[in-house]
């Protein structure tokens, strides 16, 4: 195993920890991250991702996704996305388009996203509407100059255009490390309450994220 790889590992279950000494005491499930992304140009990127959940820790398998789409920088501070996925708790398609809105407070980086839901799963067709409010707390330097840690705190409400319209609301408080200059690993508590349990249980999960981005060898230079 190589160095990075021996940082990647060992700080994978240092993060890790701590909640699993969490889930011993309450109803934790587990909620598992990969993203990869391919950044074209200074506007144009690709990502896929995957994702595995559990209603208790790492057993008791419920739901898988996997996505992909394309980003275009349309703004220093606004992204357009447009994906599509796979979400298997109904054997749904899922087509979104979405808007990432940010910008800077002080040391603090807030972040706003819209994503409307196109849904076709097997009991007919739906429509869903998200918004996440987000702050974020970069910090630690590392030698490069790049900050080291970031802290990121999320909210978000979940909307459909059927009665009673409020769908779930959910929350995350993650922490995450850059351990290189394409990498970083994330860990983290997500809340969510559903006012409508139709496509997903459980309330309180372990999130585990590891994030990978790929840049054109032209852009770099």
């Amino acid at each position: 195993m190589g160095q990075i790889q021996q940082r990647i590992f060992g700080l994978f279950i240092t993060l890790s920890v701590p909640f699993f000494g969490l889930s011993q005491g309450m109803d934790l499930g587990t909620w598992n991250v990969l993203n990869v992304k391919y950044k074209h140009s200074k506007q144009l990127s690709f990502f896929a991702e995957g994702q595995l959940r559990s209603l208790k820790t790492y057993n008791q398998f419920h739901y898988h996704e996997y996505k992909g789409g394309v980003n275009f920088q349309v703004h220093p501070s606004a992204v357009l996305t447009l994906a599509a996925g796979s979400y298997q708790t109904y054997d749904e398609f899922r087509l979104w388009p979405q808007l990432l809105l940010t910008q800077k407070f002080t040391h603090f980086k807030i972040e706003q996203r819209y994503r409307a839901e196109m849904r076709w799963t097997s009991n007919g067709y739906r429509n869903r509407f998200r918004y996440r409010l987000g702050i974020a707390y970069p910090f630690g330097k590392k030698a490069n100059g790049d900050k080291a840690f970031q802290l990121n705190l999320n909210n978000e409400l979940f909307f459909t255009d059927r009665e009673p319209y409020f769908e779930r609301n959910r929350i995350q408080l993650t922490l995450n490390y850059k351990v290189t200059q394409n990498a970083s690993i994330q860990a983290g508590y997500l809340h969510q309450f559903d006012y409508r349990i139709n496509d997903e249980t459980g309330r309180d999960f372990m999130v585990i994220g590891f994030y990978y981005d790929f840049i054109n060898k032209k852009l770099k230079k």
